[in-house]
């Protein structure tokens, strides 16, 4: 990046493991030395970006496409999967399929996966669960609920530790979605603010070539990530490294495809035309 820029580009960081492949080479080019890095979860890392409090940031894809005319995705950048996800699942007592009218806890922050989540009980499994917000604890849910849907850390912790302990059925979010439609899911995006793309284009490419590059070092070294990762978490590195090469960073054709097909089934009910358009970095 042109070490001459007067002023650092805001920019904000998922502080899931999801998204340490995508900031870990940052370290190793020397490129985050150039970003005002801001950490905090999806939902309020969206809710910056789009009141101009951070230039760029990832915005979970409900965000994302309720403010598309406001926005510029970077091609070839995002959180997703083409199957399953691992950290995106509904942990239930009961088969789906037995959900409807049951409690069902929603312990996440992303509007994107809760979004999912309700889109596959009513329309793949035609259930109608009685929905509530909580904070992330698999315990405490099922002790009020039948069904929890949970993301990020807290659902690998669910899903790989807390539900094998206690009997209970755990369905991956991406796994459901692929198996329905063939297509891949997107999560989340990186994008910048179309004012702040006018003002500072070039600051934007460089950007997003350093995440790419980030991305793409931290792939063809993902033991070393891994095992890096694996001292402060609850996770050896062997499972983190199975979790890394899992999701799915990409945002090309078959990525905005699966897009459409999730604003087509969603839109008009979660504030978005169904026919949104997705413009990208190098076509705005």
């Amino acid at each position: 990046m042109d070490k001459s820029l007067r002023s650092r580009p805001r920019v904000g960081h998922i502080q899931f493991l999801n998204c340490l492949p995508l900031y870990w080479g940052l370290a190793r080019t020397g490129t985050l030395l150039d970003l005002e890095l801001t950490k905090d979860t999806p939902e309020k890392l969206s809710e910056r970006l789009v009141q101009g409090d951070l230039d760029i940031a990832p915005i979970t894809l409900v965000e994302f496409l309720r403010n598309a005319d406001r926005l510029i995705a970077f091609p070839d950048l995002a959180v997703g999967c083409d199957g399953p996800v691992m950290s995106c699942v509904i942990v239930s007592q009961l088969p789906l399929e037995k959900l409807d009218g049951a409690r069902v806890a929603l312990g996440s922050t992303s509007r994107t996966s809760v979004r999912l989540a309700q889109l596959l009980l009513a329309e793949r499994y035609r259930v109608a669960p009685d929905y509530y917000t909580c904070p992330p604890d698999l315990g405490v849910m099922m002790q009020e609920a039948e069904a929890a849907v949970l993301i990020g850390d807290a659902a690998l912790r669910a899903s790989l530790h807390d539900a094998p302990r206690l009997g209970l059925q755990v369905h991956d979010l991406g796994q459901m979605w692929k198996e329905w439609t063939g297509l891949p899911f997107v999560f989340a995006v990186w994008a910048t603010r179309r004012e702040y793309l006018e003002r500072e284009p070039g600051v934007v490419r460089s950007v997003h070539e350093a995440f790419l590059a980030s991305r793409d070092l931290s792939l063809e070294e993902v033991g070393k990530v891994a095992e890096q990762a694996a001292r402060w978490e609850a996770f050896d590195a062997e499972l983190l490294e199975r979790y890394f090469t899992t999701l799915d960073f990409r945002f090309g054709v078959e990525q905005l495809a699966g897009v459409r097909e999730f604003a087509r089934r969603t839109g008009p009910t979660t504030g978005f035309p169904a026919d949104v358009r997705v413009e990208l970095l190098g076509s705005a």
